[in-house]
């Protein structure tokens, strides 16, 4: 299937090989089916079904990506521009109630929280003696941190709407955890069902506390903008 070749292409060009390899190895179900239909007949087809499997897992064991191996800085900056801007700006909403206000002091907070975050991981690696990869971590980690940040804060800059803004910020906070912890569990072999609630319970969890915090705010000191 041409199409087929192309897909894997793409997703191995964009995602990295490992990737697009175990998503291309979870669609060979009906390949094992099949050899189960012929163990009754040919009880050599089970063993072979077997060895197939090993050696599939042992060739998928020995690729080394720079891109998984730094995944570890990606979570550390994804999760914390996950954690801190959802609840600035849930918190911001209510307290500035300004589309303007949020967007700025939401960009200006994201930007110099993912310079702090940069450095921060840079300097922890060096002191555990990373070397040259201290760089690198670094750089992956105030990259996640500022894509992040620019997706949540977007929906500010394009509707006057705050509380809709602030909807939207949420479900696309909700998205991009499904789909790195999709990247992950594929690349990976973990459980997305586990970290996705634990990661999305986490944010939203902090969306919603810092949103009341920014309430109690507004009323106990009375500030009208």
């Amino acid at each position: 299937s041409r199409w087929d070749v192309l897909k894997y292409y793409w997703l191995a060009r964009i995602f990295g090989l490992t990737f697009s390899l175990k998503l291309l190895e979870q669609g060979e179900a009906d390949a094992h089916s099949q050899y189960a239909e012929f163990c009754d007949v040919i009880p050599e087809a089970e063993r072979i079904a077997r060895e197939e499997d090993e050696h599939e897992h042992r060739l998928l064991g020995i690729i080394e990506e720079e891109r998984l191996a730094y995944v570890g800085s990606v979570v550390l900056g994804l999760n914390d521009a996950l954690v801190e801007l959802t609840g600035v700006l849930a918190g911001l909403t209510f307290a500035l109630q300004d589309t303007g206000l949020i967007a700025l002091s939401g960009l200006i907070t994201g930007v110099a929280a993912s310079l702090s975050m940069s450095a921060s991981e840079y300097l922890s690696q060096k002191t555990e003696g990373a070397g040259e990869g201290a760089l690198k971590s670094s750089l992956y980690t105030g990259t996640a941190y500022i894509i992040t940040v620019g997706l949540l804060i977007l929906p500010y800059f394009l509707t006057p709407f705050y509380y809709l803004n602030l909807g939207i910020t949420v479900v696309t906070a909700v998205v991009i955890i499904a789909a790195f912890n999709y990247y992950i569990s594929v690349a990976k072999g973990y459980s997305f069902r586990a970290r996705f609630l634990e990661m999305a319970g986490i944010s939203l969890g902090v969306a919603a506390l810092t949103f009341v915090i920014g309430y109690l705010i507004r009323i106990t000191m009375g500030i009208e903008i």
